[in-house]
């Protein structure tokens, strides 16, 4: 059997392995044996997902495998990522689950699991449970079946646990915000969240069909929340992505925000008011090299880890640290959450617009990005383009072209079949150059 989980749990092409709800029910009964390991009478696990049209399948595979090996299963209905998380730990749960293939197109889905303390389980958990999967497991006796059991007031929760992190005596009275949901598992909780403390909400993204989930909106697209905030003469825009663990913020202009301009200026707030946990950011080896050199002016490190939140938590947790994130909008604040939250992040940069009295535009622009330049090729599954000896020889040459300038990072997806191809430097012409190189030989490896 194929490896099964990958950067952030097991992902694919719904009804395509290994996202069938065959595999989806060995999956639960799996995790299920996993977690029943302890020897307590009584197991549950919370279940939430996104709002993909596969979602119901899975949703019922997935109980069905965990009720067989003696699981009681909680439902939780639409609901962000982060609201798994969060209701793990709250309602004393041993497992929580998340089915979503949060950015990726509504064909796809995927299934995120989280442990009882409300973080995502570490490689060496996931691989125990896949070898559980691999070799069966055994189903409870008839009179130890779980049971399963809808949860009505799940978001409810969730959205007074955002507020509770907004500063207490603050409102966002006077603020119009465009908050772009991405047809996903925050259009109810989002705007709810924003109206309630007081700003003046413009919804986009909202109206869910099963395969409308990201498609032209939402982090990935911002184009569209960026015309909105324009067009509305908004402050700000918010844009989430299908489940609501990413967000991509948009200034009173119209000009996009990534998550490392957001960083840069948590952190710095952070830093100023003794609040950021070991003088340190933790982000990805994606980060612009801008945000490291920002930090450095301001005596400050900047921890680099693999890509995916998951490893972001991890270096954090192992570092004592409480900020890090994404560039592509993953924004954990452990003091807060045990994940990446989008609208969690976006009422922090709210709060800080209205305690500095800033407009977006010159909180968005912390620092000047060093040119980058990412450019993907997709592979069939099975090949391996990264070790021909055309392409070895094409990112050897690129690496010492921009040796001292810049940089030049290779990797594989860990949730597509895409190898990633990803430069800075700061002659960007050159840059470019190079990337292109690199992509043609990619290019040429995947057509033979």
């Amino acid at each position: 059997m194929t490896k099964l989980f990958g950067t952030d749990g097991v992902r694919g092409t719904a009804n395509t392995h290994p996202m069938t709800p065959e595999m989806a029910l060995r999956i639960g009964a799996a995790v299920g044996r996993y977690f029943r390991q302890d020897g307590k009478v009584e197991h549950r696990v919370v279940i939430g997902k996104d709002t993909r049209l596969s979602g119901y399948m899975f949703e019922n595979a997935l109980t069905a495998g965990l009720t067989s090996t003696g699981m009681n299963v909680l439902l939780l209905g639409p609901v962000p990522t982060p609201a798994v998380g969060l209701l793990t730990r709250s309602m004393r749960a041993d497992l929580g689950v998340m089915i979503s293939a949060s950015h990726n197109p509504a064909h796809d889905n995927g299934i995120k699991f989280f442990g009882p303390d409300g973080f995502k389980l570490s490689d060496s958990v996931e691989a125990e449970i896949e070898a559980l999967v691999a070799s069966g497991v055994e189903p409870a006796p008839a009179n130890e079946i779980g049971r399963a059991k809808r949860i009505d007031d799940g978001r409810y929760r969730y959205v007074e646990r955002v507020k509770s992190t907004f500063p207490r005596r603050m409102r966002l009275d006077g603020l119009k915000v465009v908050v772009d949901c991405a047809n996903g598992a925050a259009h109810r909780v989002a705007p709810d969240a924003l109206w309630e403390l007081g700003a003046e909400v413009i919804p986009m993204g909202v109206a869910p069909n099963g395969h409308n989930i990201n498609e032209g909106c939402g982090s990935t697209h911002p184009q569209a929340a960026a015309e909105m905030v324009v067009a509305h003469g908004a402050d700000v825009g918010i844009c989430l992505d299908g489940d609501a663990d990413r967000v991509i913020l948009i200034d009173e202009k119209g000009h996009v925000g990534d998550g490392d301009q957001f960083m840069a200026l948590m952190a710095g707030r952070w830093a100023e008011e003794g609040r950021l946990k070991g003088g340190a950011l933790v982000a990805t080896v994606m980060s612009n090299l801008g945000l490291e050199h920002y930090l450095q002016e301001r005596g400050l490190r900047l921890e680099r880890t693999n890509v995916g939140d998951r490893y972001v938590v991890e270096r954090m947790r192992q570092g004592g640290f409480n900020l890090g994130g994404e560039q592509s909008g993953h924004i954990v604040m452990t003091d807060h959450a045990t994940t990446g939250d989008g609208l969690m992040a976006g009422l922090q940069f709210l709060a800080e617009m209205k305690r500095s009295e800033r407009p977006a535009s010159e909180l968005l622009h912390q620092f000047d990005t060093v040119p980058q330049l990412l450019k993907n090729v997709r592979f069939e599954v099975g090949q391996r383009p990264l070790e021909h000896a055309h392409v070895v020889a094409a990112i050897a040459q690129a690496e010492a072209d921009l040796a001292g300038g810049g940089r030049l990072l290779i990797r594989k997806s860990g949730t597509e079949p895409l190898v990633r191809v990803m430069a800075e430097h700061v002659d960007a012409a050159l840059m470019e150059r190079s990337v292109d190189a690199v992509v043609s030989a990619v290019e040429e490896a995947v057509a033979t």
